[in-house]
């Protein structure tokens, strides 16, 4: 939008869940704020839905001391109407979606009804899509599109040869799994539950590894196998993926479930010139973004998308959160603040 338009300010309460500094570590409950606790910013958004992300599930938990400030609104994403605005790109009545900018982590987040945020970290929802289907996608969707991006910058085409996906079974996995096949590759899915083999295959996935075997110490070279991937895990489960891909292929790395540690040597890199690509969701400008969403209303077929969510109150966060961080949770979990 070009025009900018300017709502009275609500003033009833609305929840929130807000995580405190306790003498016994962070605390988080829900709460009923004002406007006036809002943080500053020239974009006030009522929200629809939010997510469960890894992220999320470590400022719930307080692994890993992600929340920088408090008290915290976390959520890393949501998406919603625009109640109030001075913002020259968005006006009321504006669906958008926010994903990463450290929201959830040094700025209030999504796990609210309203929220107040910067125009400038805002992209306008995709024409049919709904705020359900955007957070369905989320930061972990949008991760999986920039992975499938940068293999296609790549060079890797489904004609190169097979995929890997690794963490297939959860939310940055399962997308990656939907997209890649649907626009053609042969995807392999890496799952440490043999359980999820059924929900697999129907995003598309035509193979199978197990998590133990893609956690053996890998050689320098392996046999190539893969012509791309997609790793959440890191560690040792990455080094393996770069021992065995083909010749020129591409592995995108986008997350550390397994640890932050690389095992790895120089061999595929110097020897099969193998291209080992960073993915950064948080920081992304907007050009990209909005090329990433564009692609996701395209390439994951809605049905699709509709099997990996399981939709969840804001109230059930604080066990959804210990789940998400033991690897239990399948696919999308979407958050009703409303509910």
């Amino acid at each position: 939008m070009t025009s900018s338009t300017t709502q009275t300010p609500a003033t009833d309460a609305f929840s929130a869940l807000v995580v405190r500094e306790t003498d016994d570590g962070p605390r988080a409950k829900v709460e009923a704020l004002t406007d006036a606790d809002l943080p500053d910013g020239d974009v006030t958004v009522a929200i629809d839905y939010s997510s469960l992300n890894y992220k999320d599930g470590m400022a719930l938990t307080g692994a890993g001391r992600i929340i920088r400030s408090f008290p915290m609104v976390p959520g890393i994403d949501f998406a919603g109407t625009v109640s109030e605005s001075t913002s020259d790109r968005f006006a009321v009545g504006d669906q958008v979606i926010l994903t990463g900018w450290g929201v959830g982590e040094r700025h209030w987040g999504g796990y609210s009804q309203r929220q107040r945020t910067r125009g400038d970290w805002l992209v306008a929802t995709p024409s049919g899509m709904t705020s359900r289907q955007a957070m369905g996608i989320g930061t972990a969707g949008l991760t999986a599109m920039l992975c499938v991006m940068a293999l296609e910058e790549g060079g890797v085409t489904p004609e190169s040869g097979p995929v890997v996906v690794t963490g297939a079974a959860g939310g940055v996995g399962s997308v990656a799994v939907a997209v890649l096949a649907k626009l053609g590759y042969s995807v392999t899915a890496v799952t440490g539950r043999p359980e999820q083999h059924d929900y697999l295959s129907s995003l598309g996935a035509t193979a199978f590894l197990s998590r133990s075997e893609m956690t053996e110490t890998p050689k320098p070279l392996e046999s190539e196998t893969w012509a791309g991937a997609v790793d959440t895990v890191g560690s040792t489960m990455l080094a393996k993926l770069l021992a065995q891909t083909s010749y020129g292929g591409v592995v995108t790395a986008c997350g550390l479930a397994g640890g932050v540690d690389l095992p790895t040597t120089v061999m595929p890199f110097i020897l099969r010139g193998v291209r080992l690509q960073g993915i950064d969701s948080v920081m992304a400008p907007i050009d990209v973004r909005k090329q990433a969403w564009a692609r996701l209303a395209a390439d994951l077929p809605a049905e699709m998308l509709d099997a990996m969510i399981e939709v969840v109150p804001m109230s059930d966060l604080l066990e959804q959160g210990p789940a998400i961080m033991a690897g239990q949770v399948r696919g999308r979990i979407v958050v009703d603040p409303n509910a």
